[in-house]
């Protein structure tokens, strides 16, 4: 049996306090020693550089500082690194792993919430929501469905753009509705998202037959701006637009001349710029909903980031195995 990894911890004091209750750290002190209670916010300090020399596994979190090579001159024993939060790519530099370090992401889990809110934009968008809270406060009182797009749930085509975690979620979701269910992800097979309960559909097929488009790809290169005037033109009228990846996927001025029309309904949770200029017609719109980046885990949520965190050190400790292990290839594809 190996013995306990010796861990420490790099993140946001604040971050560490929200994610690691009392029952959790008290689980981890079953399975593992840990080298320093409090998160490392600088690993460079002489403090941080003795309880790195001591660390076999590091957990990191939101505002974990970054890890590089360097940071391996002081972590001679380090081993793995658990992130109990989403992407690693903020704040850790892949030659990393390529040195052999294993790493583990908690994206999983910060999945769930922001599935779930798309979820709830989908159903909200369908039933019109964001028309009828205008509505509502321009008549104080008065429903008229006569200038309405369609409306309802019922039979519609949902279109997911990107088998990520978190879109694999909401395809999990979306089951639990009457919809049919189309796919656009060029990693996948056909066979693949059939098993996940969706067509796969070219992204264009997507735009055009979808009365409701959640995105979930990773920003990338190949992906910024995938959302443009000419995929927008190709949506049917009343589509309703959810994004809640980043804000980047989107050609923000297509967006803003389509939604000005009436045509196209959305719901952003992520915009770019974020946040937008303050003269920016998207605030005020009717057809078009916008909140602070709320949709990952806040509030009693980001505790769920902490409890997979020590499951994978559980799993780690017990026999070296991960379930959200990170690979080399995965940071050219992940969000």
């Amino acid at each position: 049996m190996n013995p306990p990894p010796r861990v420490a911890f790099a993140m946001d004091q604040a971050a560490h306090a929200a994610a690691f209750l009392p029952d959790t750290l008290e689980r981890l002190a079953r399975i593992a020693t840990v080298v320093d209670p409090a998160p490392l916010g600088d690993l460079r300090s002489d403090r941080a550089r003795a309880a790195l020399a001591q660390t076999d596994l590091l957990i990191t979190g939101w505002g974990a500082p970054s890890i590089d090579l360097t940071t391996l001159d002081d972590a001679t024993a380090l081993r793995a690194i658990v992130h109990a939060a989403g992407t690693v790519r903020l704040f850790l530099d892949p030659l990393v792993l390529e040195r052999g370090i294993r790493v583990s992401s908690c994206a999983s889990a910060n999945a769930v919430p922001v599935a779930e809110f798309a979820f709830a934009c989908t159903i909200l968008g369908l039933k019109r929501t964001n028309r009828f809270v205008a509505q509502l406060h321009a008549t104080k009182g008065t429903r008229d469905t006569r200038r309405m797009p369609p409306i309802g749930a019922y039979g519609v085509t949902v279109g997911v753009v990107g088998a990520s975690r978190v879109g694999r979620e909401m395809l999990r979701m979306l089951r639990s509705i009457d919809a049919h269910v189309l796919l656009s992800d060029p990693y996948i097979s056909a066979e693949e998202a059939q098993a996940l309960g969706a067509e796969l559909v070219s992204l264009d097929e997507l735009c055009r037959r979808s009365a409701v488009i959640s995105i979930h790809a990773p920003l990338t290169d190949t992906t910024a701006g995938m959302i443009g005037a000419r995929e927008l033109a190709l949506m049917r009228d009343g589509a309703v637009l959810i994004n809640t990846a980043r804000g980047g996927l989107i050609d923000t001025d297509a967006l803003t001349r389509e939604a000005v029309t009436g045509r196209i309904d959305a719901y952003l949770d992520v915009v770019a710029p974020e946040p937008l200029p303050a003269d920016s017609p998207l605030y005020t719109l009717p057809n078009v909903t916008i909140t602070p980046h709320i949709a990952g885990a806040l509030g009693n949520e980001v505790s769920r980031l902490g409890e997979l965190a020590v499951a994978e050190v559980s799993r780690f400790a017990a026999d070296d195995r991960f379930d959200h292990e990170v690979r080399p290839a995965d940071f050219a594809i992940m969000a």
